[in-house]
Parts: structure tokens; sequence; C-alpha cells
């Protein structure tokens, strides 16, 4: 017999028993059930139920273990009774009677139970992260993580991609983000970096003749931690393809990124039909480029409601240039309790939380008899009279402040713009857009959670296109890259030669349910059209040459047209599993300060390391 296992924890059946078998594992939980100590025996693969009794040989060594005791038992597979028979197990028709015990591995007292759903802070379970990924959501979750990166290599080797590695240790280079310098020994003062991504290099393997690469690649960034991302490193699906326009990458990422979902994504539906968005569009409606398409609310523009209208707020806004007015629809729920003043009142202070003075709303009830009375000039009592005779209908009327202060007439418009009628209501948001998209979007996002608007049940992706390659500095007047530099300009050198701020990118990001799970672009290969983007941003020649200069001389002989794009796959699995927070798809992340409880990183270097470094650590500021 095998020196620990004959079978795993999930593999016993009826048709075991009567044999001898071995298993090894982790003590899940012990039981002492009068004078019979039960224990689940736990391993990767699952759990089986062994026991020992008084009359065992064994039985005095199997009182001395504890939980997450790493042990190994030799026993005879018995049939449990069928009352006793437990469905929730492959095993579980079937008990081990204990002949032998050995000891593998002790435990001292635990600092997290891994058997249960107790919850413990997050520098607890980071520091003893290897106790934290024995919990069986923190296994199924790493399984899932294998099983999608495993399905995404198949799937990219099926569509004649082929892998190849890139370097990890590289130049600087200026990607948006802050690099992780790794100092050179051999060439002191010297440093190499970290990579951002291999943006470069899967560049340069499409001026090499390549055709079509990927890579399960990890990437180096030195940025702020968020829940959806991690603050040191990561993991993308990266992929580059030569002789493309921005759709064929689409046809190509789409089937891999769908297929991924629809096989994991147990049993929520997979949106078949992916529009594709403008930034510009994403911004007007969902207030974000990775809009939650689950949720049906669309943002519209209503200022010209506004101009000129008895809300002196509005109207003097919109005497300012660039200022707009927009409005959240908040539509019940089909069969749902209407929207009245309490919610309007609640999300109107979700906007004073965000930092903004407030949230303007209107909403249509039924109209009252005080409303019937003033129309028709008679008492309230006579109107509610012929209101319950039927005499009178009593319609529908808008309600709040803004509808008093603008009128019927425009109140009336405004609902027929937004589609809304009666239970509805409609928030209204104004100002420079900029100033408050981010609060719109997240106002749009609580309206449809709290109205029960947003199908939960679903994956539902947007490609975000059209994205502007420049932005001004309202200050300085400064204008800039907005997004990826190394993008080909729609309209090529031609788009350049207008206003800056009116020119498009060839770049993409697909969004999916709030997320941005993938970005990319059609790459400008052409040195002088780069030479002449980057000048418009205020970078020379020379210095385009200095800090990417193995891409520009590479694209001065014979570069094909390219493009493609990444996805994180730490944020699709983090999606797949249903996690919130990144850090329960990353078996050993950081934590929100970009530290390793569990190793002690960042540690000081020693002082023989710094001087044949040749490097001085200066120390902090105070």
């Amino acid at each position: 017999m095998h020196a620990y296992r004959s079978h795993s924890c999930a593999e016993l059946t009826a048709a075991d028993v009567g044999q001898t078998v071995r298993l090894s594992g982790w003590v899940n939980r012990v039981r002492d059930h009068g004078g019979i100590l039960f224990i689940d025996l736990r391993d990767h693969y699952g759990m089986t139920q062994v026991l020992c009794d008084p009359d065992s040989a064994a039985f005095a060594d199997v009182e001395k273990v504890r939980s997450e005791w790493c042990i190994r038992i030799d026993g005879e597979v018995k049939a449990r009774d069928p009352e006793l028979v437990n469905t929730k197990l492959p095993t579980g028709e079937v008990e081990v009677f204990i002949r032998e015990v050995e000891v593998l591995g002790a435990a001292k007292e635990l600092p997290l139970m891994v058997f249960g759903d107790q919850e413990y802070p997050e520098e607890t379970r980071l520091k003893y992260r290897y106790l934290d990924l024995r919990r069986e959501v923190m296994q199924e979750n790493m399984k899932l993580r294998s099983d999608v990166v495993a399905s995404m290599r198949k799937r990219m080797w099926d569509s004649e991609f082929r892998e190849y590695q890139t370097p990890i240790i590289t130049a600087s280079s200026p990607e948006g983000a802050r690099d992780f310098l790794v100092p050179s020994r051999l060439h002191p003062g010297k440093f190499y970096a970290l990579p951002q991504a291999p943006q470069q290099f899967k560049q340069l393997i499409m001026v090499s003749g390549y055709d079509k690469y990927f890579q399960i690649a990890p990437c180096f960034r030195d940025e702020d931690p968020r829940a959806d991302r991690s603050p040191t490193d990561f993991y993308q699906l990266d992929m580059e393809m030569s002789f493309v326009e921005q759709q064929d990458v689409f046809d190509t990422i789409q089937p891999v990124i769908a297929g991924v979902f629809e096989e994991f994504g147990n049993g929520r539906t997979v949106d078949k039909v992916w529009p594709q968005i403008s930034y510009r569009d994403a911004a007007l409606w969902y207030g974000t480029d990775k809009p939650d398409l689950r949720n049906p609310i669309k943002m519209q523009d209503v200022s010209e409601h506004f101009r000129g209208s008895g809300f002196a707020i509005f109207a003097k806004l919109l005497e300012q240039e660039g200022t707009e007015v927009r409005a959240i629809p908040a539509p019940r729920k089909k069969g749902g309790e209407p929207v009245g003043r309490k919610f309007c009142d609640r999300m109107n202070a979700f906007a004073q939380k965000e930092g903004l003075p407030g949230m303007g709303y209107i909403f249509w009830r039924e109209k009252t008899a005080d409303a019937v009375a003033q129309e028709l000039g008679i008492s309230v009592k006579e109107a509610q009279a012929k209101m319950k005779s039927g005499e009178v209908e009593g319609g529908m009327e808008a309600a709040g402040p803004l509808a008093k202060n603008i009128g019927p007439e425009r109140t009336e418009a405004i609902r027929q713009q937004l589609g809304l009628g009666l239970g509805d209501a409609a928030f209204f948001l104004g100002g420079k857009p900029k100033a408050f998209e981010g609060v719109a979007g997240k106002a749009r996002t609580v309206i449809g959670d709290e109205l029960g608007l947003t199908d939960l049940n679903r994956f539902a992706f947007a490609w975000i296109v059209d994205f502007p390659i420049y932005e001004k500095d309202d200050e300085t007047g400064k204008i800039d890259f907005e997004h990826n530099p190394f993008s080909m300009p729609q309209g090529g050198m031609e788009a350049l030669d207008g206003d800056p701020l009116e020119v498009l990118g060839y770049q993409y990001d697909l969004a999916c349910n709030g997320y941005e799970l993938v970005s990319g672009a059609i790459r400008n290969h052409q040195p002088e059209i780069m030479f002449k983007a980057f000048e418009i941003a205020g970078y020379g020649e020379d210095e385009v040459k200095k800090r990417f200069g193995g891409m520009v001389n590479a694209f001065q002989y014979g570069a094909p047209p390219h493009g493609g794009c990444a996805a994180g796959i730490d944020r699709i699995v983090m999606l797949l599993a249903d996690e919130a927070n990144i850090r329960e798809v990353i078996m050993f992340p950081m934590n929100q300060r970009a530290e390793d409880l569990m190793m002690d990183a960042p540690s000081e270097p020693l002082n023989e390391q710094l001087r044949e470094l040749r490097l001085r650590v200066l120390p902090p500021e105070s």
C-alpha cells in the first residue's frame, strides 16, 4: 500500500465496503458521540467520515488529535445505516473504522478556524493565508481560477494563437502607473523595471512576423489598492494580432470570454449581443466607461427643459459654457411600489454624502383632491366627492420642488422624454459633466439596486469604443493624453491636423457588470504618425525615441498593422466566483497597504546588499 493513501477523501463509495484503505488529510472537526469519536477527514478533493470506538487499539491516539492536524489513517470501509447516509457528500454512503492512525503534522492553537463560516479580519486572514486557503470557499475559488486559466489557454490555441513569453526584467516605460524598479548590480546607478504589461514586447513580436500571440502574463504596477485591483501584481490574458482592424479583435476575443463565462457562470445567462457604445455616450447614459447594463436605467440630457425656467439654480447654471442638466430616470419595478417622496429624499441625501449640494427630483403620483379642487375652483370636499363618484378622473400629477418651479408644461415634456409614468420618478444633476458624472453613475447604480431593476442573474457585456486620445487641463490649458498614447488615431495623420480634443482613437474596453474586463487598441505602427501624436501632447521626437526607442526603431523596418487587447484574469474570476473583493480569488494577495503580512514584505535590505548595489536608503520624511 502507498505510504500515505490508497484513496483520496472524495473517492470511497458503497462499492468499497469491506476494503482496508489508507487515507491522509486534515482533521476538519472532531465529534464525540457517546464515547465514539467521529472525524471529518478532509483533503483537497473532498471529505470522508472516519470513526474510532474504545475497542480500537488506535483510540488513545485518536483522542489526542485536534482540528487541522494532518493525519494518516488505516481502516475498514463500512456502509452507513440508511438513515445516516449523508447525501451532500460523494462519500456519504460510507465511513471508515480506524484501525491505525499516524500524526503527520500536529497543529498549534489555531488563529482562525477552517471549519465553519466565521468571519475574521482581513489582516488575520492574510497573515495566516495558508490556513485561510484551506477553507472550502477558498479552495473552490482557487480551483475555479486554475480552471478558467486552462480554459482560456485552450480557447486561444483553438483559435490558432501560440503562447510566447516576454521578459519580466526590462526597461522602465511610463504607461500610466508607477513602475517597480530593480537596481542593477552590474550597472551601478541604473535600474531595470518589472513590466506594467507586455505592451511593447507583444508589438515587437508582431513586427517580428509571428502574427498571433497570446500569453497568461504577470504584470506589475505600483498602484493604490481597490476592491477590484491588486496594488502590486496581477495576471492578464494578453493577445496581439497582425493585419487586423478593430472588429477583427472583437470577433476573436468575444468567443473566448463568452465561452469562459458560459462554462463557469454557474447557470447565469451570458448576453449574446454585446453592444458597441461610444465613450461619450457611455459617460452620458451611465456616468462611467464601465457600465453595468444589467441595470436598464439610461440617463439623458434634459438641459433644454430648464433653460430660462423658474428653477433659478439650473437656469443660471446653463448660462455658463460647457454645463448640462442630466436626468436619471427611476421607473418603479413592474408590480412594485410607487417611487415616492421618502425614496427621493434618501437619494438627495446620498448625493450630499457624495459631496454634491443635493439632487433635484420629480415624482409622478395620482392627482390629489387638493389639486383637483384648485384646478376646478371648487372646495376640497366637493373635489373628493366628484372623484369618489367618478364624475372627475384623478389622473396623474408631478410632485416635488422642481415640478412646482418649472411648471406643468416643462414637467410633462420631461416625463415624455424619459418615458415615465404613474409611480415613477426622475433625479436631476447639473454642472460641468466631469464634475458630476461619477456621482450620477453611482446614483444610477443605487437606484437600480434599491428599486430591484438590476438583473443579478446575468452577465451583461458592452464594448466601449471611440475613446478620445487627448484632454485639456482646465487650469493650464495644456493638451495631454487622456488615454493610451499608442492607439492609432481614427483618420490617421489627417485627424491630427484638426482640433486635438476631437481626435478619437481605435481604442476599446470591454465592460461587464460594472467592471472593465478587457482593454486594447489598434496600435499606431507608423513612426511619423506617432511622432506627430506625441508632439501635440508636448513630447518631442527625441524624447519619444529616448523613452520608446526599441519600438520606434522596430517600426522603421516594415511594421505590419496590428492590434490586440488584454483581459484581466483576476477580475474575471472575481465575477465568476461572485466575490466583491479581488483578494478572494488571488492565492497570496497583498493587503490594503501593499504589504505581504505572511512573508513580511516589503522588508529592509541588508547593508551588504545595499553596498553591493551601491545604494543608500534615505530616512522617511517626517
